[in-house]
């Protein structure tokens, strides 16, 4: 790591700095490239450049600090700009997911209280929708005409380049689908939700900002490939990389292409690649990977040696979610620790619950819990309710179960049977589940997750149907094509099981753990 470099990561707790953070690389190395991707390449000074056209652009419309901005775009420059200019603005900005439906992304901008929308053309039907339902002042569309829309390009090249005057930190919200009902926004501080790169990621990575080179994998609307694998390294200095669609094959294309040193993958990932033909894995140079992060899903210990294996010990490990907790874990460790997911550290504590709220000894199995901060926790955004039902006392719990060994260390067994994680990927059952009821043969159904080599879990339903209907291939073929209609893809089944009768409490409640156990019996993890 260069000396220059070196010392603004030391700076970098200082929120001003943050936010200028492209600012300070564009003036310390304006022609290294920042970012290279299908839809273009920005040096250092062409990215600062614009966002603080974006900035301005929103600023002169109207716009103050606090604001919300919406943006739907695939990985491309124009995500990055916005997102910054937010960054370096004091607006709130919210990634929205563009495989919703075009009224889930209309509720969230209108929920998120958005008065700006910067859309893909790809995305048009949603971005109209929303536009038509929200109070929005600015509307940009890039990549193509979106109507309602300018273009946004062509809006900010009216305004100057330099860098703002007074910038103030802004932060982000972004949204996660609720387990009943609608999407909720994840609102932190400032401090909580962006002060990352003096952490434990930036430490483990030791970036060389003159050399170094990041491949963001996933889609950016996601908070860890947001957060870890973009804004990290390229607040540190490091040349991103940007895939708009993963593949295999292209990540060690592109690795072996542009030397990349870092990246973030998830289990789904490790398990396509092992799958290449060795004649693939030897046609590509990937010596230049040093450390690569994952987390996002349970990882099968098989998959992970075999990962250890072909890269050597390169493989970091989080754990943790978009509200909050984190622990890690290092290759070394791992190696001593197979299947741990971390150790409890000076910032992170972690505490094992039984239903009651009792802690649970050393050994035993229960609810995995977080220490919440004494100030800024997050909050579900216009919601104190779930707010509320998020925390026990200083605690609080992403649903999952587990267990701590002698020496501090976690590991994942099971989780909460409300979420699934499909790919990296949350999945909330009862969205799918409201989807099928609306179908006329089902008479209720229950949503679960189950064992997957590939996706760590898949998504099932197990239906019961209406008197005097016949289960047949067609009726669940129907049901298939039925989700399809009327829920993004990853939420839907992939396959469908006919029951007669399922388990419910005596109030009718149907009891989702039951119908899930008979599909992971004689595993040792439920995840």
């Amino acid at each position: 790591m260069t000396n220059s470099s070196q010392s603004y990561l030391s700076s970098l707790p200082e929120a001003i700095s943050l936010g200028m953070a492209i600012s300070f690389h564009a003036n310390q190395k304006p022609n290294r490239l920042a970012i290279r991707s299908p839809f273009g390449d920005l040096t250092f000074a062409e990215l600062n450049a614009n966002c603080n056209r974006i900035s301005r652009t929103l600023s002169a419309a109207g716009l103050v600090p606090g604001d919300a901005v919406a943006l739907i775009a695939r990985n491309r420059p124009e995500f990055v700009e916005t997102y910054h200019a937010c960054l370096r603005s004091g607006f709130r900005v919210t990634p929205i997911n563009w495989h919703l439906k075009p009224d889930e992304v209309a509720y969230i901008v209108g929920n998120c209280e958005a008065k700006a929308l910067i859309a893909d053309s790809e995305f048009s039907a949603s971005a109209e929708q929303a536009a038509r339902e929200s109070k929005l002042i600015v509307k940009l569309a890039v990549g193509g005409p979106i109507p309602l829309f300018d273009d946004y390009h062509d809006t900010m090249a009216q305004q100057s380049g330099d860098d703002i005057s007074g910038p103030i930190l802004g932060t982000n919200m972004l949204y996660t689908s609720g387990t009943t009902g609608r999407p909720k926004g994840v609102l932190k501080p400032v401090s909580a939700s962006l002060i990352l790169t003096s952490s434990w990621y930036a430490k483990s990575a030791k970036f060389n900002s003159e050399s170094d080179v990041a491949l963001v994998t996933g889609p950016l609307y996601h908070a860890a490939p947001l957060g870890i694998n973009l804004n990290v390294p390229l607040i540190a200095g490091l040349e991103i990389v940007l895939m708009d669609k993963w593949d295999a094959e292209e990540t060690l294309r592109l690795t072996d292409r542009y030397k990349v040193t870092h990246s973030h993958l998830v289990a789904t990932m490790f398990h396509r690649l092992l799958q290449l033909p060795a004649a693939i894995k030897e046609k590509y140079n990937t010596s230049s990977l040093r450390w690569i992060i994952h987390g996002a899903a349970p990882c099968p210990i098989e998959a992970k040696q075999g990962m250890m294996d072909w890269f050597g010990p390169i493989l970091y490990e989080y754990y943790g979610g978009t509200e909050g907790g984190g622990i890690f874990i290092l290759p070394e460790e791992w190696s001593t620790k197979p299947g741990s997911v971390g150790k409890i550290n000076e910032t992170t504590q972690v505490e094992i619950q039984d239903d009651e709220g009792n802690v649970l000894p050393t050994g035993e199995t229960g609810t995995i819990y977080f220490n919440a901060p004494k100030t800024g926790r997050f909050e579900y955004y216009k919601d104190p309710e779930k707010t509320q039902k998020a925390y026990r006392n200083d605690f609080f719990t992403l649903g999952d179960m587990g267990y701590l060994d002698k020496d501090d260390y976690l590991f994942l067994t099971g989780r909460s049977a409300e979420i699934i994680i499909s790919g990296g990927v949350n999945v909330y059952p009862q969205e799918t589940d409201n989807a099928l009821l609306t179908h006329p043969s089902v008479k209720d159904v229950c949503t679960i997750g189950i064992p997957s080599d590939e996706w760590g879990e898949e998504v099932r339903s197990v239906v019961e149907l209406v008197p005097d209907i016949d289960p047949t291939d067609e009726l669940k073929q129907a049901l298939l094509k039925h989700c399809k209609e009327n829920l993004p893809s990853y939420k839907c089944p992939r396959s469908i099981d006919f029951k007669t009768d399922l388990p419910r409490l005596p109030t009718g409640k149907i009891l989702r753990r039951q119908v899930r156990l008979p599909y992971w019996e004689g595993r040792t993890k439920q995840i």
